[in-house]
């Protein structure tokens, strides 16, 4: 079985050292590289082609919302971004996820929540820790404040059920979850989650989850 390649980011050499050690010591994942700032990424990603990048956000001479973004825009690029961020959340997890990242992870976590992270994101799903989560969404709720697209105009090519998915998908339900409560088989989940990438030429969930906040199909209750 080929081992899912990561390549880490980040402009703090203990901590690309500790995430090389703990991710090395997992079956299945090779750390290939390590960056010490966004422009760094960017070329290396280009030099090893890993399957992950582990970015910090904040870094010198570029930072980790830049770097993804060009990453992200490299022509059928196949380089999933999984982004690094402290407890009280980087003001700038949002834009990087509308940058294209797949997820963020908590630098404090476990070797085994790392490892798991890197998984689910090599296999093209979304990742979103959940204990900080409510504070993204407070987020989208900040930043989508101002007026936006009508919807019709933005999701009129999908269908009752594939909009019904979209809106599940935008508050952190699974596919097996989703599939739960629609009463549907998940493979049929599947199914809806590529056709509504494919429709609005979206790279993953995650920013599946960021379009439906942004078009009001998902409003943030509580804030």
């Amino acid at each position: 079985m080929t081992s899912i390649r990561v390549l880490i980011a980040d402009d703090q050499v203990m901590v690309r050292q500790g995430f090389t050690v703990l991710l090395d010591a997992e079956p299945g994942i090779e750390v290939v590289g390590q960056a010490v700032n966004g422009l760094d990424a960017v070329a290396k990603v280009a030099e090893l082609n890993p399957d992950v990048v582990l970015m910090d956000v904040r870094m010198p001479e570029l930072g980790g919302i830049e770097a993804t973004r060009r990453i992200a825009r490299r022509p059928e690029t196949t380089v999933k971004v999984l982004v690094l961020t402290t407890f009280d959340l980087d003001d700038y997890v949002y834009e990087a996820l509308r940058a294209g990242a797949s997820g963020f992870l908590l630098k404090d976590a476990s070797a085994a929540e790392l490892a798991h992270a890197v998984r689910v994101v090599a296999a093209g799903d979304a990742l979103l820790a959940p204990n900080v989560t409510k504070r993204l969404i407070a987020e989208f709720s900040r930043v989508t404040a101002s007026p936006r697209v009508p919807l019709k105009e933005r999701v009129g090519d999908l269908t009752e059920r594939e909009t019904e998915v979209l809106a599940l998908i935008a508050q952190g339900l699974s596919n097996a979850e989703i599939a739960e409560r629609l009463v549907v088989a998940e493979q049929t989940v599947k199914t809806h989650v590529s056709r509504i990438l494919v429709k609005l030429g979206l790279r993953d969930r995650t920013q599946a989850a960021v379009f439906a906040y942004e078009t009001g199909l998902v409003r943030p209750s509580g804030y």
